[in-house]
């Protein structure tokens, strides 16, 4: 008899069954793959792998004698990039593994099936073996949404694309998306000729309108091509050698037997409270599942909360504050609200941005290189923060401490940056507001 069976190994299934395991609990993880999930085994890790190989041939090909340093004839080994990003994550799951084992949470390297209520809990199966745990966590995290296009069956997803050991002359990528925009910056870079389709107006989904369109603008001087408001019907009329789809991504709920408890779920999402609860007493569920923020940070929070809950400390899930990175070269970075989602729930808010060139960092760092940052404020408090440009995805933590702690103008402005930083220019935008 086990305290909590996790159901996925993905960053909420792990990280809660470490946390558990420290906590005095006894776990079960269930994990059919390898454990890291998506993210480490075929999303975030590998692509950041590859994205970086990728900046480096930037630099080395030209962009680099921006900065007086030049290389002559520099060639990009794709496959030996792509046997690092396996290195990486492979590394990363080894120590995964490791760090679980030495917590003492039991791995069970099966798909588990939830079978029902029993006396004492509830029941798993796994390859015809029952297990049975008081409380139960579901971290089946999510999956590609392929959409019912014609010839779609060719089409790669994430995992297929990052498999590659060759550079296609013409990429398709069916969705500007975050997965889309920067498979369509790695391979642009890596040689690929690049079309993005995109069905709405603009890209990058919820991302900042403006911050938006001047990260296409650069990405077209790049030679990426968009196609805005597109609706792709067939695969083959697009013309490319690969095509990607990455239209979004839908929970796994089916298969693990969650019908055998009467667990809520709603528009294809595991439904969950603020405490990381189902419908279900001793049932809970956290990441992608849920359908509400599917980003790893995200996963790892509600983790968190589920746990916490489950050892009795009261804990909640708050999502005002989860912070968001397009891993472009610039990079581009959101939290909160934009100006123009303030404004469409009635939100008497201001914007106030700056150039990153105001930065004396940025400036030294990104010769030529455009990029903005804006916050949002409502009230005198910090509602939003967005920016383009390197490196955002550093900088947009400490917008997600501010807009967390609901800080006021007023107390950002006493906040002292070390300089020469390009954070700073956060402090420069709160003197501007």
């Amino acid at each position: 008899m086990h305290d909590l069976i996790i159901l996925g190994g993905g960053p909420a299934g792990y990280h809660a069954a470490e946390l558990a395991a420290r906590g005095g609990l006894k776990p079960l993880l269930f994990e059919k793959r390898n454990l890291g999930g998506v993210c480490l085994n075929e999303g975030c890790i590998p692509s950041k792998a590859l994205l970086y190989s990728a900046k480096l041939y930037d630099y080395a090909k030209g962009e680099g004698q921006k900065y007086g340093v030049s290389c002559k004839d520099p060639i990009l080994d794709y496959a030996a990039a792509v046997k690092r990003k396996d290195k990486v994550v492979k590394t990363l799951v080894a120590g995964i593994e490791a760090t679980l084992k030495k917590a003492g949470v039991e791995i069970i390297r099966e798909l588990g099936v939830i079978k029902g209520k029993v006396a004492d809990g509830f029941e798993v199966e796994a390859e015809g073996k029952a297990y049975r745990a008081r409380h139960l966590l579901i971290c089946t995290g999510s999956e590609s949404l392929v959409p019912p296009i014609k010839g779609i069956e060719s089409a790669m997803t994430n995992r297929e694309i990052l498999a590659l050991t060759t550079i296609p002359q013409t990429l398709a990528v069916i969705g500007g998306g975050v997965i889309g925009l920067e498979m369509a910056s790695l391979f642009n870079s890596a040689g690929s000729k690049v079309t993005v389709h995109e069905m709405m107006d603009k890209i990058a989904g919820p991302f900042d309108r403006e911050i938006s369109q001047e990260l296409q603008k650069m990405y077209e001087k790049k030679g990426v091509a968009f196609k805005l408001g597109a609706t792709v019907k067939d695969v083959a009329e697009l013309g490319a050698e690969k095509t990607l789809v990455c239209v979004g991504r839908k929970p796994v709920i089916a298969g693990v037997g969650l019908e055998n408890l009467g667990v809520p779920v709603k528009d294809g999402m595991l439904l969950t409270d603020e405490f990381m609860k189902t419908g279900v007493p001793n049932v809970y569920a956290a990441g992608d599942v849920n359908g509400k923020y599917m980003l790893a940070h995200t996963a790892y929070r509600e983790a968190e909360v589920a746990v916490n809950n489950i050892l009795g400390v009261r804990d909640i899930m708050e999502y005002n504050a989860i912070p968001s990175v397009i891993y472009t070269n610039p990079e581009a970075a959101g939290i909160g609200e934009t100006l123009e989602s303030a404004k469409a729930q009635g939100m008497d808010a201001v914007e106030t941005k700056l150039p990153m060139q105001y930065s004396g960092r940025f400036l030294a760092e990104n010769e030529g290189g455009g990029g903005v940052c804006k916050l949002v404020w409502s009230g005198g408090r910090l509602i939003g923060g967005h920016m383009l440009g390197n490196p955002s995805s550093e900088i947009v933590t400490i917008l997600s401490t501010l807009l967390f702690r609901e800080m006021s103008l007023d107390q950002i402005k006493k906040i002292i940056f070390p300089h020469p930083t390009v954070a700073e220019i956060i402090k420069e935008i709160s003197f501007h507001a």
